[in-house]
């Protein structure tokens, strides 16, 4: 089909010129908008030849990403020029010279900075979680880089459905893994739901589709229950005088999912579906005050759940959020959580820091830069392993805060599940290493003690204490691990230096010259993981010197007498070995790779995937290719964090062999009910049964059944026929 280039371009000023009119963040001095314009024609002359994967000009994402910084992050124009530019070095013959010449010095670095995030790293370690470290690195100088990279990525999620199945996954894993807990540590409320919404919208495509279609069938019963209900509190406050909205919104599709799997409950069981917003227009020096009038109003209306109290005005959370929120008991028995703010509170909410810059408040500020200063501290210890470093930062993402006090009275915020000793690191390092133990409030308690909110702490030390192994086990901060480890670590290096020297001293006794020695043959046959190791466990007594007789010097380097087996692997190109198989074997049931080959397989016994299930091929170090569900529990961190080790993979439809897979079932216990349910199995849909449990408890049981199916469509047909037993409530396949 031929493309009208005319109506394309003129299509393309009008996006451009409906981005302008968004940006009401901006301030559109005649000096702006012509620095923008300049963007825009740089960078649609860049890209001009350039199409995505949908067809459409290559210069409608920058210009998107461009409209999602301003209008649903609220940022300026340096932002937007940014944006429009931002995939120009990295893509186009355009330099950073170049950009600095045209638009000035820290555009310059802003777009230096996402293009080290897309930068391509060392195959060895994950790309992602490399790329992850440089979006710190960059963070701790601009936070517009990390702002403009979730932008990106957020309209590539949006356009990802041009994209081929295992690219849709891989990205939706990572979003989910990296950029989702990214968004919600700076306060990008919206963002952050949006980002779940479509990862789920990928991985899971029918359970998203069936929670939209429950939350649009329940919509007109949802908005008459919130009118009803907030009558009478709206009533309240408009005696009272107040200025107010009133917002009643559902909850995110990611977190009714989330909530029905914790749980293990349907739709319909989830009980609070919405929540209620108030929204107050008050004065800065009155935003508190009329919150709690608020609250009392509500209260006066509704039952509280006293438990579900929290308070985020008087302590507001790390990320900025303040709110008072509340669940109360409705007329009908349900309950409906309210939250109260006031309007700065409530675009704090929903556009994070970048809203702050609008709200010049000293507090505000201050806590930002403390953020800030914490990922500086982060990135000090640069000889950490990627991956572990994002699994420690994570853990900080998502966390709930608990708020401690000094025994002089100043408050530290600490992550939910917080130790004592995670405490001591907050406030100095060296109280941390040496300390000893705690008392909290006036009470003596071990490094271990988890603490809560309002605890008072003070830290006990002695100049002998050092840190140990097991304290790794009970700290929750990435500061505290860090520490620990790089204090292990100087440790580790002094003892493996002593084992060294044991090990030159054995060579030179068995007339081995050190320099013939094959460090990686040794590191195999002893199962270490490094030099260090090696010489550590030398050192410690933990390795066999005598072993070392059956090794021999063979042009000039040191060999195993004997091959020791290896394992042939491929991460990225290499050539997968293919071992022998018997024709009928499960391994002919899958063909893996982009040339869909038949190849040698295990299936994952964390998942227990059967023909039917969407599945992909992930290459271990030592058990060749392992097949998973893509709804694996561990899916999203091998998609996310070792992409390049994730093959696809598809059953074939010819065999039919038998697969175990794991039912549970839940309802009324009754006489005859188990029997009813094995007939029903072996008799009518003669499926073969390995393991079968039964508990019941008030009258109620819970029945555990593996058998062998051939598929997922035979598997769904046995649950729907047990579905229909009288007295049978739910029925659910298990991976275990």
């Amino acid at each position: 089909m031929e493309i009208d280039l005319e109506k394309e371009k003129l299509e393309i000023e009008q996006a451009f010129q409906a981005m302008l009119e968004s940006a009401k963040h901006c301030k559109k001095t005649p000096e702006n908008l012509a620095r923008i314009k300049k963007a825009f024609d740089v960078a649609y002359e860049a890209h001009k030849d350039v199409r995505r994967k949908s067809g459409e000009p290559y210069i409608y994402h920058p210009i998107a990403v461009a409209r999602i910084c301003t209008e649903e992050i609220g940022l300026g124009a340096t932002s937007i020029i940014c944006a429009l530019l931002h995939d120009t070095v990295e893509d186009t013959d355009l330099t950073l010279e170049d950009v600095e010449r045209m638009f000035g010095k820290k555009e310059a670095q802003i777009i230096d900075g996402l293009t080290k995030i897309s930068d391509v790293v060392d195959f060895n370690v994950s790309i992602q979680a490399e790329n992850f470290r440089k979006i710190l690195l960059t963070l701790s100088e601009d936070v517009r880089v990390i702002l403009i990279k979730l932008a990106d990525r957020l309209h590539n999620m949006r356009t990802l459905g041009s994209m081929k199945r295992d690219k849709q996954l891989k990205i939706a894993s990572e979003t989910l893994f990296l950029y989702a807990p990214m968004a919600h540590r700076l306060g990008l409320h919206s963002m952050k739901t949006e980002l779940e919404d479509l990862s789920l919208k990928i991985q899971e495509p029918e359970a998203y589709d069936e929670i939209v279609t429950k939350l649009e069938k329940t919509e007109e019963v949802r908005t008459r229950f919130i009118k009803q209900f907030s009558l009478p509190i709206k009533k309240a406050l408009e005696q009272s005088g107040m200025k107010f909205e009133i917002k009643g919104r559902p909850k995110s599709i990611y977190s009714i999912w989330n909530k029905m799997q914790k749980k293990q409950v349907p739709f319909e069981e989830v009980y609070d579906l919405f929540a209620l917003r108030i929204i107050l227009d008050s004065e800065p020096q009155n935003e508190k005050t009329d919150c709690w009038r608020a609250y009392s109003i509500v209260t006066d209306y509704y039952q509280p759940n006293i438990d579900r109290l929290r308070d985020w005005i008087s302590a507001p959370k790390a990320n900025g959020y303040e709110s008072l929120h509340t669940t109360v008991m409705s007329p009908t028995g349900m309950w409906v959580e309210v939250q109260i703010r006031s309007k700065r509170m409530d675009e704090i909410a929903e556009k994070g820091f970048a809203a702050h810059w609008k709200y010049k408040e000293g507090d505000q500020e201050s806590r930002f830069d403390k953020w800030i200063t914490q990922i500086r501290e982060l990135l000090e210890n640069n000889n950490a392993d990627a991956l572990e470093f994002i699994d420690d930062f994570k853990m900080n993402l998502y966390d709930d805060e608990i708020f401690v006090f000094t025994p002089n009275g100043d408050m530290k915020g600490l992550p939910s599940g917080a130790s004592a000793l995670d405490f001591a690191f907050a406030v100095h390092t060296e109280l941390g290493v040496n300390c000893l133990g705690a008392k909290v409030n006036n009470k003596l308690v071990p490094l271990s003690y988890e603490l809560k909110s309002g605890d008072q702490v003070e830290i006990l030390t002695s100049h002998n204490q050092k840190p140990k192994e097991d304290w790794l086990n009970f700290v929750k901060t990435h500061k505290a691990k860090t520490r620990i480890k790089a204090f292990l670590n100087d440790e580790k290096k002094e003892t493996a230096d002593l084992g060294k020297e044991i090990l030159e001293k054995e060579f030179k006794r068995l007339k081995i010259a050190y320099q013939n020695i094959s460090l990686k043959e040794l590191q195999s046959y002893y199962k270490v993981s490094s030099p260090t190791d090696l010489y550590y466990r030398v050192a410690k007594g933990e390795i066999d010197l005598n072993h070392l007789k059956a090794f021999e010097v063979k042009n000039g380097v040191l060999q195993p007498k004997r091959s020791i087996k290896t394992r042939v692997t491929s991460y990225l190109g290499q050539r997968l070995v293919r071992k022998e198989k018997k024709e009928g074997t499960p391994n002919e049931m899958l063909v893996i790779g982009d040339n869909m080959q038949k190849l040698d397989y295990q299936l994952a016994t964390c998942c227990n995937p059967i023909p039917g299930d969407e599945v992909f091929g992930f290459v271990t170090v030592n058990e060749g290719i392992k097949i998973h569900k893509t709804k694996c529990p561990n899916a999203v961190q091998l998609l996310s964090n070792y992409a390049y080790r994730v093959i696809k993979a598809r059953w074939l439809d010819e065999q039919k062999l038998a697969f175990l897979a794991g039912i549970k079932i839940l309802g009324i216990d009754d006489v005859g009910i188990v029997n009813t349910i094995t007939q029903v199995i072996s008799n009518e849909l003669h499926v073969n049964m390995r393991s079968i449990s039964f508990d019941s408890n008030d009258g109620i049981f819970e029945g555990m059944i593996t058998v062998f199916v051939h598929d997922t469509e035979h598997l769904k047909n046995l649950i729907k026929k047990l579905e229909k037993i009288n007295g049978v409530t739910r029925v659910e396949r298990v991976d275990k």
